[in-house]
């Protein structure tokens, strides 16, 4: 099978503010020192005065195959968005090489591709024009683009009139329909509704698996990419750092938060919650680690505590996902308690037990995101899946969406 896309070394700096230094002559030494690499990591532990440079992305290699669908991933920051922009030749690497097979059509932002000035109608033309398409070949496909995106009524409306959804329908149905090899999706489907976005998932699949285009899409929703993708790429501060089947690196990236430190759980020691209240100690089931063992019928017990600048009234919440992603399920205080607060007395130690009445689980490694909320200000302490909860279970359960998991509180407070 022909490769379609091909990275060798491929590198991405940007200058730091104006690269204009007002004389030729240090425009050229700054040029200079960019094509020589004089770049700092971006998170480097380095003083942003020391370098006027930073790498988005590093020394990046990968290959593609024709038919492809891989899932790019990781972190805001890591690079996914210079990534897409490179392939589809929005702008150019600063170092390396790549080397593409076939017309892309890419989706990487709202508007992107579209004149606000011109119609609906005019906009499909002129972006099948762009691609190098007849225009016999872009009125065979008009229909079709127009019936999938649903702004029939509106096509010989100027775009700058139409929603960021709408938007968002029409580029998405041009990008999917018009006969390109390659198609890049960054993860603005999330602007579309939720029936929009199975649309477009159960399209891109059908683009991949039926008229073998290679597809290569971005999103947080790890669920979406392990349904759509069978590899996936995981970038992390502007590296590669894994290309495998989806299922592995989705599981490292996750794993990656959990392990950060493979002894105490990370706590949050500076004003919290609008600077109203210090996070001390936080326990998991007794345990400060960032790995618990369970059974599948044991309850979570998340104990917290805290000291309050303030009196204020907080709501503890709680969710956990399968290595995979998937929400498995969350507790209840924040869906059918919402006027259910809990007062934290000013100047006091204060406990706060918030035990989890969860449903037997599997055999396996799962994610627990917990934290505590403050909704009169919609502050919040949040600790994002780093907590890996391996259950040791006897029970055979085929778990399909998510529950809502019974919770208690207790608080209580010394001086």
């Amino acid at each position: 099978m022909s490769k379609a896309i091909e990275l060798k070394n491929v590198s991405k700096g940007y200058q730091l503010g104006q690269f204009s230094s007002g004389s030729i002559g240090n425009n050229l030494k700054n040029w200079w020192a960019l094509q020589c690499g004089k770049i700092v990591e971006k998170n480097d532990e380095i003083k942003k005065e020391d370098s006027d440079f930073v790498w988005s992305l590093k020394d990046v290699n990968f290959k593609i195959e024709q038919g492809d669908t891989v899932g790019i991933i990781g972190k805001n920051g890591a690079g996914k968005s210079t990534l897409l922009k490179l392939l589809s030749r929005i702008t150019s690497p600063t170092t390396g090489e790549i080397r593409i097979k076939g017309r892309i059509a890419s989706l990487l932002e709202v508007g992107t591709g579209f004149h606000p000035e011109l119609t609906g109608r005019e906009n499909i033309f002129l972006n099948g024009a762009i691609l190098g398409m007849r225009k016999n070949e872009i009125k065979r496909k008009f229909d079709e683009i127009v019936d999938f995106s649903g702004v029939e009524r509106y096509i010989d409306t100027p775009v700058k009139r139409y929603s960021s959804g709408m938007y968002v329908r029409l580029a998405f149905a041009v990008a999917a329909h018009l006969e390109t090899e390659i198609l890049i999706v960054d993860e603005v489907l999330a602007v579309g509704d939720a029936d929009f976005q199975k649309k477009c998932l159960s399209k891109m699949g059908d683009v991949s698996k039926g008229e073998g285009r290679t597809v290569l899409f971005v999103s947080h929703s790890m669920d979406s990419i392990r349904k759509l993708c069978a590899n996936a790429i995981l970038l992390s501060k502007g590296r590669l750092k894994d290309f495998d089947n989806s299922y592995k690196v989705i599981s490292s990236y996750l794993n990656d938060g959990s392990e950060l430190k493979k002894d105490k759980l990370i706590i949050n020691s500076v004003d919290s919650i609008s600077h109203k209240i210090k996070l001390l100690e936080v326990r998991v089931n007794g345990n400060t680690y960032s790995e618990v063992h369970l059974n599948g019928n044991q309850n979570l017990i998340i104990d917290y505590v805290i000291s309050s600048l303030y009196d204020i009234n907080l709501i503890p919440f709680a969710s956990v996902f399968s290595n995979m992603g998937e929400l498995i399920f969350i507790s209840s205080i924040l869906i059918d308690g919402a006027n259910r607060t809990y007062p934290v007395t000013s100047n006091k130690k204060t406990n706060i037990r918030h035990e989890i009445l969860i449903p037997n689980l599997n055999s396996g490694e799962f994610y627990l995101s917990f934290g505590l909320a403050d909704p009169g200000s919609e502050g919040f302490v949040n600790f994002d899946k780093t907590v890996k909860l391996v259950i040791n279970s006897s029970y055979i359960v085929n778990l399909h969406g998510y529950f809502s998991a019974d919770s208690m509180v207790e608080v209580t407070s010394n001086i």
